[in-house]
C-alpha cells in the first residue's frame, strides 16, 4: 500500500481563506457554506509540529464522517450534500490536492465551549483527581485508580483557545453564564448521549473511548448542530480493549504516542515544535489508520 502524499497546507486561491487552525484550513464558499480541509498537520500540547503525518487528514475526515452519519438520530451535523466539491473547486488539479479531506458544511455560529466527556480517569483528569479528589470541580468517589472507568461519564467543558494558546477547563455553571441554562443543558446532555452510544459501539470493535471532545454550532433558527470533527483519534483517547489495565496509562490509537515521544525531549512545549523523526510520523499514521479500520470496517 502506498503512503499518501502529505498535505501540510492547502492552497485554494479562488476561495477566501478564513482561518488556518491547528489541523483545519477553513474557506468561505458563499454566504451559507464553508469548505473545511483537514490537513496532515499534527499538534500536541497546543503546538503545531513542523512536519506532517502523511494521510492523517484523510483518516480524520473518514472517521468524522462515519460518526456524523451514525449520530444523525441524536443530533444533526454541519455536512451538506449540495453544493458538491466539483462545483466549489472546478479546477481538477486544485480539487485533487484536497480530495478525500475536504468537506462542505453549513455556516453556523460556533458555541464558545468545547464539550468534553470523560468516561475514564486519565490525563489531566487523573492529575486533578490526585490533587483534589475532583475532576474539573466534580467530586468523584475516593480510591479510584489511574485509567479506571468512572461510575458514569462526566461532562467537563473547556474554553476554546486560539491557536498557540491553551484551552482552560471551566465549570458547568460558567457554560450557563456563556450560553444560558437551556442551551448549556442541551449541549451537556447531547454530548453525554453521543459519547455513551459511541463508547458502546467502539467497545464491540475492541476500542475503549476513554474521553472525547465535541464542538457545536447554532443556525439562525437556534437549532443545535454537531460541527468540526467527531470521535477521531485527534479529539478522543482510544485504547485497545485487549491491552486495557487499571492502574497504568494504556497504549493508545491516538496522539498520546506523540505526546509520550515529546515528553522525552528537552523542549518547553512552546512554538516552534520540534521536527519529528520519520519513524514517529509513520507510527502516528499507523495508529490512526488502525483506529479507523477497527471502527469503520464491515
Amino acid at each position: 500500500m502506498t503512503t499518501p502524499e502529505a498535505l501540510y497546507e492547502s492552497h485554494l486561491p479562488h476561495l477566501k481563506l478564513l482561518a488556518r487552525g491547528k489541523v483545519r484550513d477553513i474557506y468561505e464558499v458563499d454566504a451559507a457554506h464553508l469548505l473545511i480541509v483537514t490537513t496532515d498537520r499534527m499538534s500536541a500540547f497546543d503546538v503545531i509540529m513542523p512536519n506532517p503525518v502523511p494521510g492523517k487528514g484523510l483518516v480524520l475526515t473518514r472517521v468524522s464522517n462515519f460518526w456524523f452519519n451514525k449520530m444523525q438520530a441524536v443530533i444533526p451535523n454541519h455536512l451538506v450534500s449540495s453544493p458538491a466539491l466539483e462545483d466549489v473547486i472546478p479546477d481538477t488539479a486544485l480539487r485533487a490536492q484536497v480530495q478525500g479531506r475536504a468537506i462542505i458544511v453549513k455556516k453556523l455560529n460556533p458555541l464558545p465551549v468545547e464539550a468534553i466527556v470523560r468516561g475514564y480517569l486519565i490525563g489531566s483528569g487523573w492529575k486533578d483527581y490526585q490533587q483534589t479528589g475532583q475532576v474539573c470541580g466534580i467530586t468523584l468517589p475516593q480510591g479510584l485508580q489511574q485509567a479506571q472507568q468512572l461510575p458514569e461519564a462526566i461532562y467537563t467543558p473547556s474554553t476554546k483557545a486560539e491557536v498557540g494558546t491553551h484551552d482552560e477547563n471551566i465549570t458547568y455553571d460558567v457554560t450557563v453564564e456563556l450560553m444560558g441554562g437551556t442551551l448549556a443543558a442541551k449541549v451537556r446532555d447531547v454530548s453525554i448521549e453521543i459519547y455513551t452510544q459511541a463508547a458502546e459501539y467502539a467497545r464491540q470493535r475492541g476500542i475503549i473511548i476513554a474521553d472525547t471532545k465535541f464542538e457545536f454550532g447554532l443556525d439562525e433558527a437556534g437549532e443545535l448542530y454537531l460541527i468540526d470533527e467527531a470521535l477521531t483519534p485527534d479529539s478522543s483517547r482510544f485504547w485497545p480493549l485487549d491491552q486495557y489495565q487499571v492502574g497504568i496509562s494504556p497504549p493508545s490509537f491516538d496522539k498520546q504516542y506523540l505526546r509520550d515521544y515529546l515528553e522525552t525531549l528537552d523542549w518547553g512545549k512552546v512554538e516552534p515544535g520540534p521536527a519529528l523523526p520519520e519513524e514517529v510520523t509513520q507510527q502516528c499514521a499507523a495508529k490512526y489508520k488502525e483506529a479507523e479500520t477497527r471502527l469503520t470496517a464491515g
